[in-house]
């Protein structure tokens, strides 16, 4: 395709990017072509507008990938409802949170779901459509045109994870995800002949994207509910996928499986995102999926995504988080707000349209995290001060070293826990690991390792961290587990373990 346009439209007229008679979407409802699937968002925008909402009001969905959950995002944002996309994963209370906090109008999901939700979980005005429900109730209405509405409005209210407390809702405009689906579908270089097996919860900022910018290549896109490596290999068999996108613990999950040769060829895009590839795990993508392009990116659900390594560059850089994408501006700022030099830690800083506009409902919490950009700023503005210490190399490249509140100093060494993660990934003797500092008198902190594993292996992976790290970097204890936890994105719950270590 050809270099982005930097002028955003409503979200909704992503359904004109494909030809009409070309397969849009493709799940167990059937097949939708783009004339199909901007039909269908008509009339579901016209059931939402007849159903006593008004513009602004929230409108939440708690599905499975059906057609609905796909066509939401479009359908709402065409009507000027706010979506609100909510884990299927998720727990009761956390649903209960999530519908009050932004103070849901409406519900939509499935009977079996609402049934589990008890007296006062969702606000006293807050309507139920059951999936199977809005799938006819726009039949008979003649459907909704493409909207005129400001790129600047809200469009979507997407809830992070919550392992640290409540979920924070992150507000985000029709511009946000309309220029996050032309950049990501620029820079993967997706084709109308790409068809994209979307496998992450479209609750997520990158699994909504999995669908927004296969629609802004023209491609096809084929949601489906795994829940094991094997569906995942039987989808790209069966509708002949190009892209899959995914987080370290998926890829680990089907590295372990069993890939008929001639399937795992088929795949010609893998991205990544949610936590570091190591080495080793590029390694074993590299020997199985021959034919494959990987894409390691960085991102937050507040910017969306903030840059990407250009697959060309994996093999030398194997551990960087590449540059910006387009429309983000990517900063290493020092404390005080100089901008840092090269090889000098700093807080990674993002400017430009893909910057969130802050946090639905939270003053105090938005005035932390957004703030007015650097100096040095191209862009200006408001700016996401993400936490996370990084720095450039002379060639522009960006290194990730560690969120702020879990970088782990050792005798006046600032460590990285993924770099003692990434040995111990690449010692063969695990396949995932979280690193934690802990107070130490003596030392100031000292290292404990969690590892999924079996702790036979511990003397083989001593012996690997003897040969590879500094004394400073040796974890003072080894706890091995049959399984880490994930967060319902499917990211390894680092907090959760951290908040386990640390009672």
């Amino acid at each position: 395709m050809t270099a982005p346009n930097p002028i955003p439209r409503p979200l909704d007229h992503l359904t004109t990017f494909g030809t009409p008679s070309k397969a849009a979407l493709i799940n167990r409802d059937g097949v939708l072509s783009y004339r199909d699937l901007e039909d269908a968002v008509g009339r579901m925008a016209a059931a939402l507008s007849r159903s006593g909402l008004s513009g602004g009001d929230r409108v939440a969905s708690w599905l499975p990938k059906t057609r609905n959950a796909c066509l939401l995002p479009l359908a709402a944002a065409r009507t000027g409802l706010i979506h609100v996309p909510i884990n299927p994963s998720l727990r009761r209370a956390q649903i209960a949170y999530i519908l009050q906090d932004s103070g849901a109008r409406m519900l939509i999901s499935t009977q079996q779901r609402v049934d589990t939700l008890e007296a006062g979980d969702r606000p006293e005005d807050c309507m139920i459509m059951l999936d199977e429900t809005m799938a006819v109730a726009g039949e008979s209405l003649p459907p909704l045109r493409l909207s005129s509405h400001d790129p600047d409005e809200l469009a979507a209210i997407l809830y992070t994870s919550g392992s640290t407390g409540q979920p924070k809702g992150v507000m985000l405009s029709h511009a946000n995800l309309w220029l996050g689906a032309i950049s990501v579908a620029h820079y993967l270089k997706l084709t109308p002949d790409d068809r994209t097996l979307c496998v992450l919860p479209l609750s997520f900022d990158y699994g909504q994207n999995q669908l927004l910018s296969t629609w802004a290549a023209g491609g096809c896109a084929v949601p489906v509910d795994y829940m094991i490596a094997r569906d995942v290999i039987r989808e790209v068999e069966r509708h002949d996928i190009t892209t899959l996108a995914g987080v370290p613990s998926l890829w680990v999950q089907l590295l372990e499986a069993k890939w008929p040769e001639s399937v795992a060829a088929r795949l010609k895009r893998l991205t990544n995102s949610g936590g570091a590839l190591t080495p080793f795990i590029i390694n074993k993508l590299r020997q199985l999926f021959v034919n494959a392009d990987i894409y390691p990116m960085y991102g937050l659900t507040e910017a969306f995504r903030s840059t990407y390594l250009d697959p060309s560059l994996v093999d030398a850089h194997p551990d960087s988080m590449g540059k910006s994408i387009p429309f983000a501006e990517i900063m290493v700022v020092r404390p005080d707000g100089s901008i840092a030099n090269d090889g000098e830690p700093g807080e990674l800083v993002h400017t430009g349209p893909l910057v969130a506009k802050g946090y639905w409902g939270d003053l105090d919490r938005t005035a932390k995290r957004f703030r007015t950009a650097p100096s040095g700023s191209g862009f200006g503005g408001l700016a996401v001060w993400s936490g996370d210490t990084v720095h450039r190399d002379s060639d522009g490249l960006l290194y990730f070293l560690g969120r702020d509140d879990e970088m782990i100093k050792v005798s006046g060494n600032r460590i990285s826990p993924n770099e003692i993660e990434a040995a111990a990934i690449a010692s063969g003797t695990t396949s995932e690991a979280v690193a934690v500092g802990v107070e130490d008198e003596r030392l100031g902190q000292s290292i404990i390792l969690v590892v999924k594993g079996a702790r036979e292996t511990e003397e083989r992976l001593l012996a690997y961290f003897r040969a590879q790290l500094p004394a400073f970097m040796m974890p003072r204890q080894i706890m091995w587990r049959h399984e880490l936890p994930h967060n319902a994105n499917g990211k390894l719950d680092r907090a959760a373990i951290r908040a386990e270590l640390l009672a």
